[in-house]
């Protein structure tokens, strides 16, 4: 039986393979992993069993430190038991991280990575928390987008019985966990062929009790603590093979091919980005678009970041590269490069120095996306351009202007990829608590389970979130969609502003394409809509030929005793003239 084609965000896809798989889930609410948290309580509170019958035990703790001591707690009795997290609440996690890894001990992790607090804070994306938890002795899988967040979830959780290490599996906070994909979920039969029960059996008899009374978790003296450290090297050594077998016996399954590291470009790549997490979706399209214009490029899609398998990595890479750019959406003060930087590095070094390459290509090191920063194909041409020059910038940036030590690249934010022809880009401007990030996630799960397109749904917001200007991004087409950055300016073929104070405050028709159609709440009347706009809106719906359509949403809401709630009104008319459905 195929699997089936749902409309999900991350979160989603992440929660439903864990309370599948899992038989305790200890939560606490943390932006922006709380909801993968409140499925699994949903589901629970419905009767939604596991795959093994039973209803799955969902436990709120008072902080993320009480949720991983519950799992530890859990796993120690021979539960299957996971939890959600991100940000400062994984590093209170990481003291029973030490002891879960410590004790081989199976179990995933599910984390949407985000900003630690340091300057100041900040709930959006990056990778500074999980990056903070690479000593603990967790395996370490990032996911690129939704669909491989659902597989990775279910691939990792199959390792970890097998391997006995625990995974930290992470995708980008808010760019990933709260995108809106179409993908194919995997079914029960799938999950079923991933989970060997003789695995599972063998965590259960592990399991501390009276019945077979063991020793574990003692204090060790100098005599053996050392030799107590080294002995799950073989576990270590083992898993990065393991992991792609479970990755082969996936494919088996689905027909979704995924390997440790990963590369696509150019047959005979002269010039090289290696990264990970959401940003290889633009990467991606990036260098499809440059290689097909003739220029000799290529990246690398790191998808195991620990153990760290440096002959895996340098076997991936062609040896006709000459220059590498390493991304690390990260910051790590003080130090000589960031994490993914110096690995790379290392792996190089010593492979030299034993003689397994014979020359060390160009690497430079760049930090990208901090805190969701946009990071967008524009960016990637500007890297590859920097890889160009003779001494290529190192440290780098990129997508801010760092006039303070002047780290920053150049970059054209005109270039537009090829992959963007063909898919519709809508852009929609509401007021936090009105209902139109509600609405356009309905819209696009509507677009993309009513229709044979392929549909992505980001919602763009601040920390402030209710009663804060909320702009929803959404793109469907024929084609599965991997443009994990925000519609750019003259990239929407449908514009549409939900509160009509917004006109005078942003410059929302910077967005519209040539020939767009504008929609537009307003509460003038008809013959008066016109002479409300600003003169640089009314000039630019000229200069573009701008279809314009008008409602007065409020007057609408009020008459239909719906209050201030004009998200169903906004969303009809949206279907109405975009025609995508039958009206």
């Amino acid at each position: 039986m195929p699997e089936k084609m749902v409309t999900i965000d991350g979160n989603e896809a992440a929660a439903h393979i864990a309370h599948l798989t899992n038989e305790v889930i200890a939560i606490y609410p943390i932006t922006p992993a709380s909801p993968m948290g409140e499925w699994s309580d949903e589901w629970s509170a419905r009767g939604i069993k596991n795959i093994w019958g039973t209803v799955p035990e969902v436990i709120e703790m008072q902080s993320e430190g009480g949720a991983a001591g519950t799992i530890h707690g859990a796993l120690q009795a021979g539960s299957l038991s996971t939890s959600f997290t991100a940000s400062q609440g994984l590093l209170l996690m990481i003291p029973n991280m030490y002891k879960i890894a410590g004790e081989l001990t199976p179990t995933v992790l599910h984390v949407s990575a985000r900003s630690l607090a340091a300057q100041a804070l900040s709930i959006f994306g990056d990778h500074s928390d999980v990056m903070a938890c690479r000593a603990t002795g967790y395996a370490m899988l990032c996911s690129a987008d939704v669909q491989e967040v659902a597989d990775f979830a279910l691939i990792s959780q199959a390792a970890s019985l097998e391997g006995r290490i625990p995974f930290l599996h992470f995708f980008d906070g808010f760019r990933t966990s709260h995108e809106v994909n179409k993908i194919s979920l995997p079914d029960s039969e799938t999950i079923r062929g991933m989970i060997d029960e003789e695995l599972v059996m063998a965590h259960r008899q592990r399991a501390m009790t009276p019945d077979h009374p063991i020793i574990r978790g003692t204090s060790q003296n100098p005599d053996v603590y050392f030799q107590g450290r080294e002995s799950v090297n073989p576990f270590y050594l083992a898993l990065p093979d393991l992991l792609q077998k479970w990755m082969d016996r996936f494919t088996e399954l689905t027909g979704r091919h995924y390997q440790l590291f990963e590369y696509v470009g150019a047959e005979q790549p002269q010039r090289l980005i290696m990264l990970m997490g959401s940003g290889i979706g633009a990467a991606e399209e990036a260098v499809e678009h440059l290689v097909a214009a003739g220029e000799a490029v290529g990246m690398l899609k790191v998808r195991l970041f620990r153990p760290f398998v440096a002959d895996k990595l340098l076997a991936a890479i062609p040896q006709s590269v000459r220059k590498i750019a390493v991304l690390d959406r990260c910051k790590e003060p003080g130090a000589e490069g960031e994490p993914l930087y110096k690995d790379v590095i290392s792996a190089y070094a010593e492979a030299f120095t034993r003689g397994a390459v014979s020359s060390m290509p160009r690497i430079t090191g760049g930090r990208y996306g901090l805190s969701s920063k946009e990071f967008t194909p524009a960016m990637v041409k500007g890297i590859f351009d920097e890889l160009n020059s003779e001494q290529p910038k190192h440290p780098f940036t990129v997508g801010i202007n760092d006039d303070v030590t002047n780290s920053s690249l150049d970059w054209d934010p005109g270039f537009r990829p090829a992959a963007a022809k063909g898919v519709t880009a809508c852009v929609f401007f509401g007021l936090g608590a009105d209902g139109t990030v509600s609405a356009n996630k309905n819209s696009i799960k509507i677009i993309g389970e009513q229709t044979d397109n392929f549909a992505q749904g980001y919602f763009q917001y601040d920390s402030k979130k209710s009663g804060a200007v909320t702009i929803s991004h959404l793109r469907f087409g024929p084609r599965p969609i991997r443009s994990s950055y925000l519609i750019g300016d003259t990239e929407a073929s449908f514009v549409a502003c939900h509160q009509p104070i917004f006109l005078d405050r942003y410059e929302m028709l910077d967005h519209a394409a040539q020939g767009a159609t504008f929609l537009l709440n307003s509460p003038a009347a008809p013959e008066q809509v016109w002479d409300t706009l600003p003169r640089r809106t009314q000039q630019q719906m000229i200069d573009k030929q701008l279809d314009l359509y008008v409602v007065d949403a409020y007057r609408i809401a009020d008459q239909t005793g719906m209050g201030r709630r004009i998200n169903t009104i906004m969303q009809t008319c949206f279907f109405a003239i975009a025609r995508i459905i039958d009206k």
